[in-house]
């Protein structure tokens, strides 16, 4: 029983909001995370016609990619603790209509400095929405539900990258690179009023950020974000994992352009389906998690492992098949079980940081995975498509998925360990208080 007791700790919000509202801002902080990637991911669809008309180098496509993941990487945590303690609903609010005008001044950028500058608003906006929004949706449902809301929330990135690949790929055929950018735009600013009528903070912002709370009073220090083996594991873990899901997302477009001679719409269409696939895996590989490790967390890290071989696997053997469905198939399975980390993960990173700085436990977790994964996947796989070709790039990919599963494994020695320290930390600061 003990070693659920971490987990059980977050805050009595989801006991004061109503179901009915619950799913009613659940719904809206989903719908936002789909506007954070539909503006981040309708870049990637267009990379052809930029290409064309600036003549940008692979190398060039790619870091309009990757820099909206440096400024999420670098920001989200500083953002993350400012939202702490000045409120998350309203920080959530300014974050989407910074996003939402970076986008819209995408969609008139004269040259590739322009947009450069523009996409790393873009990244700005979006650095410590997830984390932030995650905090919200974990603060507002029952903990034994973490797993799979986790990975229900988490696939609206991969909803989101579907909807601005394939309703970009549409605009730009039909109206123009630019129009793609500004339809993205124009939704995520609707949704940004929306959400600012319906979701008021008095109702969803916890006790755990007042100054008066007892959680405000014995706030850990943020070495204990980093304090054991396990959680260290885990951010690498996941940084290297999303490292062939943020290049998959960047270049599959561009893949079935060249490879397949597949017109912009065509291919933006065959990569959201691939996207649907990865979408699908968050939450269905979470709530296997949920339903198969209720009683021990160290199998938790096991199906992560497990994610990530299988993972590395189907991307071997579907790089190595001859162009065709089949080929097509096995890359799409590969991105189902490779995001499948998502919920557990996000289990793994509360269970082993103390409550009252979980907001900010994500934020790490966000800044690793964009670091390690989300920013150099696209910018590395551009590099080496410029010197070897794209298809041998994209075959270097399993490579990362090994690496990542040697980093949980190392998790899975130490977190009985590890739960346990982080459990007598808090029990001792709450007791001193």
């Amino acid at each position: 029983m003990a070693i659920h007791a971490t987990a059980e700790i977050s805050g009595d919000t989801w006991q004061r909001v109503t179901r009915p509202y619950a799913w009613a801002v659940f719904a809206l902080t989903f719908g936002l995370l789909l506007s954070d990637y539909m503006s981040r991911q309708v870049l990637n669809v267009v990379f052809p016609l930029l290409k064309a008309e600036w003549g940008l180098s692979d190398t060039a496509l790619g870091s309009l990619s990757s820099v909206v993941s440096i400024a999420v990487g670098l920001l989200a945590f500083p953002l993350s603790l400012v939202a702490d303690r000045w409120g998350r609903i309203r920080s959530l609010t300014i974050m989407a209509a910074i996003w939402s005008v970076a986008t819209l001044v995408c969609g008139l950028a004269s040259g590739y400095q322009s947009m450069f500058a523009a996409r790393f608003f873009v990244g700005v906006g979006e650095a410590a929405y997830a984390s932030v929004g995650l905090a919200v949706v974990l603060s507002i449902f029952p903990p034994q539900q973490r797993s799979t809301v986790t990975g229900a929330f988490f696939a609206g990135s991969m909803l989101g990258s579907v909807m601005g690949i394939g309703l970009g790929g549409v605009l730009a055929t039909h109206f123009g690179w630019r129009t793609s950018f500004v339809g993205m735009a124009v939704y995520g600013m609707a949704l940004t009023v929306l959400y600012a009528l319906v979701v008021k903070p008095a109702r969803i912002d916890s006790p755990d950020i007042s100054e008066n709370s007892q959680l405000a009073k014995v706030r850990p220090p943020l070495s204990s974000l980093f304090s054991t083996p396990s959680v260290i594991s885990i951010y690498v873990g996941s940084g290297l994992q999303l490292f062939i899901t943020g290049a998959l997302l960047a270049w599959l477009p561009s893949f079935l352009n060249r490879y397949y001679d597949m017109d912009l719409p065509t291919a933006g269409g065959v990569a959201a389906i691939f996207v649907l696939s990865a979408a699908a895996g968050m939450p269905i590989c979470g709530a296997i998690a949920d339903r198969l490790c209720h009683d021990s967390p160290t199998r938790k890290m096991a199906l992560a492992v497990s994610y990530c071989l299988i993972c590395a696997a189907l991307l071997c053997i579907g790089f190595s098949l001859p162009l065709g469905t089949s080929q097509l198939v096995v890359i799409g399975m590969a991105m189902f079980f490779g995001t499948g980390i998502m919920g557990p993960v996000g289990t793994m990173v509360a269970n082993l940081t103390p409550p009252p700085i979980h907001s900010t436990a994500m934020a790490t977790w966000a800044l690793s995975n964009n670091l390690i994964g989300l920013a150099p996947g696209p910018f590395i796989t551009g590099l080496l498509a410029d010197r070897i070709g794209l298809a041998s790039a994209l075959q270097l990919l399993p490579l990362a998925g090994v690496a990542a599963a040697l980093m949980f494994m190392v998790g899975v020695r130490n977190y009985h360990k590890d739960l346990a320290q982080v459990q007598q930390q808090l029990a001792a600061n709450t007791t001193s208080a």
